[in-house]
């Protein structure tokens, strides 16, 4: 069995090392132009002319959770897709969230300005009951998301493309249910996968359905949010702030208005991170299955987008 890696980003020695250390049997080796024909890929944001000449793939195993580069590709067309279905991230974006809206909530931001001041200030606590988050998108990470919120006493609300059933969570589901899913919201997480359909979803009409005093959470990519329509919304006060880990062009650029903006949190796109043992282990473990005849968990479905 070959296995092909092929990553712009990630130095490939340390992924070379432990597939192979995985897959003892195996030939793993670095993709380069000419390479022998590979059985599986390992693969983030590879180039069109990788695929164009890897035809008999059986196995694109993604290196994330996140796919919207890769389906933009034209696929081998008998290779099944196989994304991260966790791998530890989902535990680091349901912290990283809750820590977002409890900062928020508990007004942890401005007690950080008042003590910047020198200033020993006092708010009058809020009431959990007036700050329902809504969770868009209901896969692994958005699920795990959603019960971690939910255990603050959150009013809990979840919105997908399709019926789901989550413990403490109020789910919405379908183009039917979205606007009284936002109306119902006042901290927006938005965790749904890239797609023509999701592009732009956080636009001036669907924020401005949010309860007065909203506020968006945005780990999941940044062509979700239209970002002059968050400015105007932030300015008119119809949202108090937003926290942004991701954004259409990363790194963000010097000079964008996200940077200074006094009612806007900005991380670089580090809401969860792949850990490579715990990926390295799961794509082998999928390789294994796939190669064993049997189904495997994480499978995309291209022309969906997820």
């Amino acid at each position: 069995m070959r296995i092909t890696f092929c990553s712009p980003g990630p130095k490939p020695e340390p992924w070379l090392a432990g597939l192979r250390a995985a897959l003892p049997g195996a030939i793993v080796e670095k993709w380069q132009p000419g390479a022998p024909q590979a059985d599986h890929a390992v693969v983030w944001s590879p180039p069109q002319q990788f695929f164009d000449e890897q035809p008999g793939l059986k196995g694109v195993f993604n290196m994330g959770a996140g796919v919207d580069a890769l389906v933009k590709c034209k696929l081998p067309p008998h290779a099944v897709v196989v994304r991260i279905d966790d791998a530890g991230m989902a535990v680091q974006m349901a912290e990283f969230v809750c820590h977002a809206v409890i900062r928020h909530f508990r007004e942890l931001d401005a007690y950080e300005a008042d003590i910047a001041r020198g200033e020993w200030t006092y708010r009058k606590p809020l009431a959990r009951a007036d700050f329902p988050v809504g969770v868009m998108g209901l896969g692994v990470l958005g699920e795990r998301v959603a019960r971690a919120v939910a255990q603050f006493d959150f009013p809990t609300l979840g919105w997908s493309r399709t019926p789901r059933q989550v413990a403490g969570v109020r789910c919405f589901a379908g183009a039917e249910q979205f606007d009284e899913f936002l109306a119902s919201t006042r901290v927006l997480v938005c965790l749904l996968p890239l797609t023509p359909e999701t592009q732009d979803i956080m636009n001036a009409r669907t924020l401005g359905l949010l309860r007065h005093g909203g506020y968006v959470i945005n780990v999941a990519r940044g062509a979700h949010l239209v970002d002059e329509d968050l400015l105007a919304l932030l300015d008119s006060g119809h949202l108090a702030g937003a926290a942004l880990d991701v954004f259409r062009t990363e790194p963000l650029p010097a000079g964008h208005p996200f940077w200074q903006h006094p009612k806007i949190a900005v991380t670089p796109h580090t809401s969860a991170r792949t850990l490579r043992d715990e990926s390295i282990a799961q794509i082998a473990g999928k390789i294994l299955a796939l190669e064993r005849g049997e189904p495997v968990a994480g499978v995309v479905d291209p022309k969906r987008g997820y």
